[in-house]
């Protein structure tokens, strides 16, 4: 798929009642909240019912959109902002965020892993932009399966401890618990209403990673259909209705984007990077391109270095 995101671990919580947090908007990133201990609601800033999690829950935010997490209905409007919080308590990203309430009234623990990832700046995938605003899937850990549990509960460990190297071992099984999260996402019912499931539909599966392994492929309607396994027309139909535009559409869109990625990365010439996805004409590249993103090759990559 090569939507380069870039995880950050960035802290475990343990909280008691009363709690609130609000964790204010990013752009560019996804966040992950995923409950090691206890229970707790989380309310998207965009509005909407508020989600309870529970031990084993992981909710995933797309958009990197402001959010309140906190303990009861009644604690939501005493939320307090992220910052203010890590400056009340000195914490300083090493070890465990707490929330030391007040034991005497309810001694219960909440206890988080929470996460974000990061998405170069311009970079786009329809996977990606049509994720709802917050994926919540419930008892996580048992449903992806033993390993993953296992792996939920080493990063929580790696987070709490101290060893050299706590950091970067939690943040690539944090990366990998956000991969898994999204295949099981593409395989729930939710992924057909936002035309998302085509990309875990085994025939249409193939036909698009020939397109993500080969972008300058000199592909066809019907080379991809023969990549799929099915007729023309029934491929066609099929890629149009499960993953919202026309194969051709769809090749054009994602070479575009691989440009856009060599552009943004590298310093190679535009007739190279041209050819890299598939122009033999630098001229009819930057049209494509243009139309694509508003902007002319070389000016997007002035403006991304600028950005």
């Amino acid at each position: 798929m090569q939507l380069s995101l870039k995880g950050s671990l960035y802290f475990r919580t343990s909280f008691r009642p009363a709690w609130g947090v609000r964790v204010p908007p990013y752009s560019d990133v996804a966040r992950f909240h995923f409950v090691l201990r206890g229970e707790c609601l989380i309310r998207h800033a965009g509005g909407g019912e508020a989600l309870r999690l529970t031990q084993g829950d992981l909710v995933i935010i797309p958009s990197g959109a402001g959010h309140a997490l906190y303990c009861t209905p009644e604690t939501e409007m005493q939320a307090l902002p992220l910052e203010t919080l890590l400056e009340r308590t000195g914490y300083t990203g090493e070890g465990v965020l707490v929330y030391p309430g007040d034991d005497t009234i309810d001694d219960r623990e909440t206890q988080l892993i929470c996460g974000h990832f990061s998405v170069a700046t311009g970079q786009e995938h329809p996977l990606f932009n049509r994720l709802p605003p917050m994926i919540h899937i419930p008892d996580y850990g048992s449903s992806a399966g033993q390993w993953m549990e296992a792996t939920l509960r080493m990063i929580g460990s790696e987070t709490a401890g101290q060893d050299m190297g706590r950091d970067l071992i939690a943040l690539k099984l944090s990366e990998m618990i956000f991969a898994q999260a999204i295949r099981a996402f593409l395989k729930s019912p939710e992924a057909e209403t936002v035309q998302l499931s085509g990309f875990s539909d085994p025939q249409l599966a193939r036909a698009l990673t020939a397109i993500h392994s080969d972008p300058s492929g000199a592909w066809t309607l019907d080379g991809l259909a023969r990549e799929a396994g099915m007729s023309r027309t029934g491929f066609a139909v099929r890629f149009s209705q499960m993953i919202g535009m026309p194969p051709l559409q769809y090749l054009t869109y994602w070479r575009m984007q691989m440009a856009a990625r060599v552009l943004r990365e590298t310093k190679r010439n535009v007739a190279d990077v041209a050819a890299e996805v598939g122009y033999g004409s630098e001229s009819g590249f930057s049209r494509v391109f243009k139309k694509e993103k508003g902007l002319s090759p070389a000016r997007y990559r002035v403006e991304m270095a600028a950005a």
